[in-house]
């Protein structure tokens, strides 16, 4: 497609279709989590890798090690990482964490935000506990580097979508602080432009979220080139060797070159397979005019909302790609919703709802009145 916008009629002839399995069922799909809806090709791309097993078993290897590439080479595109090598797949963001805490040497020093994801929240929580580390955490807007030797920060909150904002300053004053950044990226991937060359963030974190369609489990971890080569986690196995399939234990350890040192043992073979499509997609479209799409769609339902009595956050630049509604029954609303036709999710008090490529405008309208009329309810 090109163009600056997308229009309606452009969407139902040209994107659509790439959807009906999805788009077949019928919820309004406003649900902010990693279930995003997928192309239609995933299932065809996951077919065919499982149809390599069946024929040729231990000959299906090429080809799920070649997609696995394919995964890290996209990613690094929608990243603009410089190398795919510096793209570590994972089958979560709190694997990627865990692998560079296991990086660092003895107790590290470490400041995170209270907005962080649950998983994050909760590893760094535990290895606290378990005193592998010195944890501080504090709002977000009052994060400083000081005394950190890692600083460990959402680029986009999860629960109220805020955009962190100056990162480019907050890494650098991180660096001259003496501190190393970990990124986690989940909500900013695949919705806002991402340059993790340019920020110069030492880590990042992301998945295949709703926003890029893979699904569960296609997760990454991202190494800036230089530490790739330099720094080393307890995380690791033989896909990490020089030689994986030589079987050769030299004394010390021979790693394999630049990030291919930070994989693990045998890896997932579908979960890069299952991503392929959604990420192609996102890069064919174009992050930008996604986001122009998505600004347009959130203010959209923001205006029909707010007819409907209901205030929300996020329209605007500042936000990432959802909008929220404060509810302190948040979570049964959704079930409420949910009954009525509307497939939202929540976080603690936060209703959120994405609007995205796949929404037209009468399904908005629609949803706005279910939301309104199963608040006024309450």
């Amino acid at each position: 497609m090109s163009g600056p916008r997308f229009t309606e009629m452009r969407l139902r002839n040209e994107v659509w279709p790439r959807f009906s399995r999805v788009m077949k069922r019928g919820p309004v799909y406003l649900a902010n989590h990693s279930l995003g809806r997928p192309p239609d090709r995933v299932a065809e791309d996951v077919r065919a890798a499982l149809d390599a097993w069946y024929a040729d078993l231990e000959g299906a290897w090429p080809q799920w090690l070649a997609s696995r590439q394919k995964f890290r080479s996209l990613t690094a595109k929608l990243v603009n990482a410089s190398r795919a090598d510096c793209i570590v797949p994972k089958t979560s963001a709190g694997q990627g964490l865990r692998a560079v805490l296991n990086a660092l040497p003895g107790k590290p020093r470490v400041v995170t935000s209270d907005g962080e994801f649950d998983s994050i929240d909760f590893i760094l929580r535990v290895y606290r506990e378990k005193g592998r580390i010195d944890l501080r955490i504090v709002p977000w807007r009052e994060l400083s580097p000081a005394g950190a030797d890692l600083v460990v920060l959402s680029s986009v909150m999860f629960r109220s979508g805020e955009v962190v904002p100056n990162l480019t300053r907050l890494v650098r004053s991180a660096h001259e602080a003496g501190a190393m950044v970990l990124l986690d990226v989940y909500h900013h991937a695949g919705v806002l432009p991402l340059d993790l060359a340019t920020l110069g963030a030492d880590f990042a974190i992301g998945g295949s979220y709703k926003y890029t369609r893979g699904g569960p489990g296609a997760c990454w971890l991202y190494v800036r080139p230089g530490l790739a080569e330099t720094m080393r986690t307890l995380d690791t196995g033989w896909f990490a060797k020089k030689d994986v399939f030589a079987y050769l234990r030299p004394e010390p350890p021979e790693y394999g070159p630049g990030g291919d040192a930070w994989l693990e043992s045998t890896p997932p073979v579908l979960a890069p397979v299952q991503a392929l499509a959604g990420l192609e997609f996102t890069l064919e479209m174009g992050v930008d005019r996604l986001r122009a799409h998505n600004l347009e769609q959130k203010k959209q339902l923001s205006d029909l909302l707010f007819e409907n009595g209901v205030e929300t956050l996020g329209v605007g630049d500042d936000f990432g790609a959802f909008l929220t509604v404060r509810d302190d029954r948040a979570p049964a609303l959704v079930e409420r919703l949910r009954k009525r036709g509307v497939t939202a999710d929540a976080r603690g008090d936060a209703l959120r709802l994405c609007p995205d490529l796949l929404n037209t405008d009468e399904e908005l309208e629609r949803a706005a009145k279910i939301i309104g009329a199963a608040l006024r309810e309450r």
